[in-house]
């Protein structure tokens, strides 16, 4: 099992940076793909990246492709998600998740993520 945290929200201005990172708790964290998703306001949870055990592979969406970057630290048991040149469009929270197949391909869909964060919230201003 995994505990997740995530932490870095915060209010930004547009073409503006944040850091995000996913604490995790439990010495099995190395062996999940792992995921970050957000929902903006009034609207339903989206995938926003994921990264296979190793950091070796990753996937993101392509609304972020080029300005996310998702990395994970596993000595540390951290994950972690760089936005960059940020959108109003990118307000939403934030959360990691744990894909439950601990296996490859990476997915997309938020039904095979099992363990989740209670978010961070990430507000971008025009």
């Amino acid at each position: 099992q995994v505990q997740l945290a995530e932490s870095g929200g915060g209010l930004v201005q547009a073409g503006g940076s944040l850091r995000l990172s996913c604490a995790a708790s439990g010495r099995t964290f190395s062996s999940y793909p792992m995921g970050w998703f957000r929902q903006p306001p009034g609207k339903g949870r989206e995938f926003v990246a994921a990264i296979s055990w190793s950091g070796g592979t990753t996937l993101y969406a392509e609304s972020v492709k080029g300005r996310f970057t998702i990395s994970r630290d596993n000595e540390k048991n951290y994950l972690f998600l760089q936005m960059n040149s940020l959108k109003p469009e990118d307000t939403a929270s934030y959360y990691c998740a744990a894909d439950r197949t601990m296996s490859l391909p990476l997915r997309s869909d938020q039904g095979y993520y099992t363990y989740w964060g209670r978010g961070t919230r990430v507000t971008v201003s025009t």
